[in-house]
């Protein structure tokens, strides 16, 4: 079950990413703050909600939200600062989009770069904990989806419509047959040992 804030009468801005784990393009963050009266029955972490339901909630959360913001990392980025870095910075990028100042940061995960003289608190399984940190994975995981899925028409070989830039089987049969491409992420082990000794 959802709670609409961690603490009673204080601003709280959720922080979510999505694509941390794709061998392919961008990290992509959201925040959102949303009113304590928000409550929506089909809201959760976005790992919990088919295509169909993210999508129909991306409008629901952008006009109900008190602010909203997305923050992105692209691949070079990724290689230069590494993942979890770029993590924190696209966070920190989403948060600086925000047109209210929140005055507590929720996190999603373990670990947070601070940003500013913002308090945070950092929740494990956070989207599955409270609206505002769901709404941000919705809204991060939406965002990022769309982004391959444009990516996909100059690079169809690779299915990021449907793979998102993930290490599926599929895409890295693509890998090995076609080599990688300008968006994906050199810092990742690319390809499975196995197929590199036949490269």
């Amino acid at each position: 079950m959802l709670q609409p804030y961690h603490i009673e009468n204080t601003l709280e801005a959720g922080c979510d990413e999505a694509g941390r784990g794709c061998l392919a393009g961008p990290v992509v963050a959201a925040a959102a703050i949303m009113p304590a009266d928000f409550n929506h029955p089909i809201l959760n972490d976005s790992k919990q909600l088919s295509a169909k339901k993210r999508e129909a909630l991306v409008d629901v959360i952008k006009d109900a939200a008190i602010a909203w913001g997305i923050g992105v990392v692209d691949n070079l980025e990724i290689d230069e600062i590494n993942i979890l870095n770029a993590s924190f910075l696209a966070m920190h990028r989403a948060i600086d989009q925000l047109k209210v100042r929140p005055e507590l940061l929720l996190i999603d995960g373990n670990r947070f770069n601070r940003y500013q003289d913002i308090p945070h608190e950092t929740m494990i399984k956070g989207d599955g904990r409270f609206y505002s940190i769901a709404a941000a994975s919705v809204l991060a995981k939406t965002y990022r989806d769309e982004l391959m899925t444009q990516y996909a028409t100059e690079y169809p070989q690779y299915a990021w419509e449907r793979n998102a830039g993930y290490p599926t089987k599929a895409h890295r049969a693509a890998i090995h047959e076609y080599g990688a491409t300008p968006l994906h992420r050199q810092s990742f082990r690319l390809l499975p040992e196995q197929l590199e000794i036949f490269n």
